[in-house]
């Protein structure tokens, strides 16, 4: 493993426990401990443990930080609380997603946004870029994080039994601070990117390593990149670089939740945010069940039955869960219709494929 690549405070655990390891944006990260297959069935069924310590901290805290995380994010920052997060996106002038992150509010005029780990340094000089007529500090505090996920139906009773906070209430993306777990302090986060109910856990990054024995003592399967993909693409989840870019906006890459075009303040992007809202966007983000034998890959060709090319794969694996390739694409809207059938291009061969919703979790 090159000494290049940048390694969270666990790297030494995964070499220790023979986890292959991989490059993921700029990090030596594990993609799996055991199997892609048991970890995932691991977190669908019981629980399973992520280090996502790879992933970026920016701070934002002054007077006027409320207006700049406005300014520079798609959706209503006026909906968040002290206990609720929110995912959004920061989208270039285009509308198109440079990152899709998660912002909490720590503070009446502090922020914390956790963003993807390969986009850090371009997020961060965006948000800098535009805050000059803000009355707000931009930090850049990644190295001081460590960020675990617990995920799975067990996860939330392991949080419970660990902890002196009630948990059993927290819903999607409300988070506690200053919460004490295996005694360290942490923010707790009802979140995560399985599909599956979970927790995020957010500490200084001196404790990371504490912790992640401290759960997996509780025989917790430790997880990698592998399951992470396969358990996200199954809920339909978005992964940016593939299904969401700066040539896709929210409303084309599926996430149309996550902008607010119609709230009264301005933010980066808006117009041509509202123009797809009440237009409509070119293209729109489907789900893929193949029909045939074949897998989509990301960039593999999208044809109607006709021959006519109508867009192009995204995301593509073969499910865990029920065995069937599966995937996600963006085509032209016109092109849409639930249940479709469709061709995808797999090296040489059409397969054929039906659109389908993008969540294809069985539960």
């Amino acid at each position: 493993m090159s000494e290049e690549l940048k390694k969270t405070p666990l790297y030494q655990h995964y070499v220790d426990a023979g986890a292959k390891i991989v490059e993921f944006g700029g990090w030596a990260m594990p993609v799996q401990f055991s199997s892609i297959k048991e970890e995932h069935n691991a977190v669908r069924s019981n629980v399973g443990l992520f280090d996502v310590s790879h992933m970026g901290e920016i701070h934002i805290e002054g007077p006027e930080a409320p207006q700049l995380v406005q300014y520079v994010l798609s959706n209503d920052t006026n909906q968040l609380t002290l206990s609720k997060a929110q995912y959004t996106a920061l989208c270039n002038e285009e509308g198109g997603v440079i990152d899709d992150l998660v912002i909490y509010q720590l503070g009446e005029t502090q922020y914390l946004l956790v963003v993807n780990a390969a986009n850090v340094d371009k997020d961060y000089e965006w948000i800098v870029q535009h805050s000059d007529r803000f009355d707000a500090t931009v930090t850049n505090v990644s190295d001081q994080y460590g960020q675990l996920a617990l995920q799975g139906p067990n996860a939330r009773q392991i949080i419970q039994d660990n902890t002196s906070e009630d948990v059993s209430e927290m819903g999607m993306f409300e988070f506690k601070q200053n919460v004490e777990i295996f005694g360290k302090n942490v923010i707790l986060s009802q979140s995560g990117y399985t599909g599956e109910d979970g927790f995020e856990i957010y500490c200084d990054s001196q404790d990371v390593t504490a912790i992640w024995d401290a759960l997996l003592s509780k025989g917790v399967t430790p997880c990698g990149l592998g399951a992470r993909d396969t358990l996200r693409l199954e809920a339909g989840l978005p992964l940016h670089g593939q299904d969401l870019s700066e040539s896709i906006t929210p409303y084309e890459g599926g996430i149309a939740f996550a902008a607010k075009p119609l709230i009264e303040e301005d933010f980066i992007g808006k117009s041509v945010l509202k123009s797809q809202k009440e237009n409509g966007a070119p293209r729109r983000t489907v789900g893929l069940r193949m029909i045939d034998k074949g897998i989509p890959r990301t960039g593999y060709t999208i044809f109607d039955v006709d021959g006519n090319e109508i867009g192009e794969v995204t995301s593509g694996t073969q499910s865990p869960s029920t065995g069937q390739a599966i995937g996600m694409g963006i085509i032209q809207r016109d092109a849409f219709e639930m249940g479709k059938e469709v061709v995808v291009q797999v090296r040489k061969r059409q397969v054929k494929a039906q659109i389908v919703k993008k969540n294809q979790i069985e539960k």
